[in-house]
Formats: structure tokens, C-alpha cells, sequence
């Protein structure tokens, strides 16, 4: 993959995540603020497991910055598109589909 597409791809996927994980700190801040304040009864079991999912999403949308700073060291060591397994090529769709991939679909597969 040409070096400007890879940059292009990296830069677009981080502005959408870092755009997600914005939005949901402050929808998180605002529903636990919600919460806090008198009115209907509700259950608190259903707040507890909103919240739980809330911190789950911001945790993979935080490992996917992760994953994207480490493409992006990739790129400037001149080993982006490379297998961090095995060193084989990652084929071009693939880095079109996740530019953050670090393993060609069969090590993905195999590694699950």
C-alpha cells in the first residue's frame, strides 16, 4: 500500500474513534449526572448495566487508538503492511477494511 493512502486511512480511522470516544464521555457523564437526580423510581440494576456497557465500549474504542499509534509506528519504521507475526505482506484490502490490522485474515483466524 502506498505510504500516503496507509497515512490517509490511519488519520481517518483516529479521528473517528477519538470522535466516538468524545461522545460517549459525555453521553456517559450526562446519564450518570441523570441518575443522580430525584424522580421516577427505576432500577438501579439497569443503570449499574449501562454504565458497565458504557466502560466496555470506551475500553475497546481506547485499545483501538492503541492498535492505530501502533500502526502508525509501522508506517514510519517502514514495516506497515508487514505481519507482526511473520513478516508476510498484509494484503491491500485488508489494510483498506482495518488499516490498523497487524496480522494477515489467517493468523487473525488462527489466533482466535
Amino acid at each position: 500500500m502506498d505510504e500516503s493512502r496507509a497515512r490517509a486511512l490511519l488519520a481517518e480511522e483516529r479521528r473517528r474513534v477519538e470522535g466516538l470516544i468524545a461522545r460517549m464521555q459525555v453521553d456517559a457523564a450526562s446519564d450518570r449526572a441523570a441518575a443522580g437526580e430525584t424522580g421516577d423510581i427505576a432500577d438501579p440494576a439497569e443503570r449499574l448495566s449501562a454504565e458497565a456497557v458504557d466502560d466496555a465500549l470506551l475500553e475497546e474504542l481506547e485499545a483501538r487508538v492503541e492498535a492505530l499509534s501502533r500502526a502508525e509506528r509501522r508506517l514510519a519504521d517502514g514495516t506497515f503492511g508487514l505481519s507482526v507475526k511473520s513478516g508476510v505482506p498484509i494484503p491491500d484490502e485488508r489494510l483498506e477494511a482495518d488499516p490498523a490490522a497487524e496480522f494477515t485474515v489467517e493468523e487473525a483466524a488462527a489466533g482466535e
